[in-house]
């Protein structure tokens, strides 16, 4: 597979489509602040016609998500949607209503549950966990769940992810996210659902709010998922059948030798990895 050439500006890659799926968290904003670049090229996109749905594996609903991004400076002009796996949770959880739940993440996350027939229960008697997170994503890591999850491997409780990210950029730092539990759960013999990206669900609520917006159906050769996560955005748009825009300057930054110079070997190795490569790369979202 042969790596495709750096893009410097988005303009020259949006006049093909008419949709972006934009991931937020490390490419519109970073978990401190807003990339008031990349508000600027997603308004430039939908003032030439297109439509923004911004996708996040946020483990919240959209309305909380929103105010989040107010509170970042994320100009509400720079989308027309929003979608989070935290959305697609609360499908599974009202598919399972009545059913008691053990709620692995920080009390924030609560707002998830809001409005549905759910009760709590400690890991003991829950019917099934739903993880959107570490109790505190500042001081602990995956394998100080491991003995929790050994319990709730030995009840054979389902666990519903609600946030498949394994770590996400707070400013300078990478913090774990409630996929890294997961992902360990399932190597202990867990079962888990994963309610976001790189899973289908998610996919297909972002593109039915772009049709419901754009009031037509839209192909897929038309739609451009954007994003800085291999494992995610990339394997989840690969999966959807749509094209994708790799931004360096992310999660993967680190490891491609610099934000604003990435190694284009280190960038070959991880999309040989996956046994995919994007359709552009950037090394941040700029118009």
């Amino acid at each position: 597979m042969s790596l495709p050439a750096f893009t410097d500006h988005f303009s020259t890659v949006a006049p093909a489509y008419d949709v972006a799926l934009c991931d937020v968290w490390g490419v519109v904003h970073n978990g401190v602040e807003a990339s008031a670049e990349a508000g600027d090229a997603l308004r430039r996109f939908r003032a030439g016609g297109g439509t923004v749905v911004l996708i996040t594996n946020a483990p919240r609903p959209q309305e909380v998500v929103r105010r989040q991004l107010d509170g970042f400076g994320v100009s509400r002009d720079a989308y027309d949607a929003i979608v989070s796996s935290g959305d697609v949770t609360r499908i599974v959880v009202a598919e399972r209503a009545g059913q008691s739940v053990f709620h692995i993440g920080p009390d924030r996350d609560r707002g998830t549950f809001a409005g549905l027939d759910v009760r709590f229960a400690p890991a003991e008697a829950a019917d099934y966990a739903v993880c959107s997170g570490l109790f505190d994503d500042e001081t602990e890591a995956p394998d100080d769940y491991r003995a929790l999850l050994e319990r709730l491997r030995a009840r054979a409780l389902l666990m519903v992810c609600a946030n498949p990210d394994v770590v996400v950029e707070r400013g300078d730092r990478l913090v774990y996210c409630a996929g890294a539990i997961a992902d360990l759960y399932r190597t202990l013999g867990g079962e888990v659902l994963y309610a976001g990206k790189p899973h289908r669900p998610i996919y297909d609520c972002a593109l039915a709010a772009a049709q419901a917006l754009r009031r037509v159906r839209i192909a897929r050769d038309r739609v451009l998922a954007i994003g800085d996560s291999v494992r995610t955005d990339l394997t989840g748009a690969a999966a959807f059948g749509i094209d994708f825009l790799f931004v360096t300057a992310g999660i993967h930054a680190v490891e491609l030798g610099a934000r604003e110079e990435p190694d284009a070997l280190a960038l070959r190795k991880i999309f040989s990895g996956a046994s995919l490569m994007p359709r552009a790369v950037m090394r941040r979202l700029v118009w």
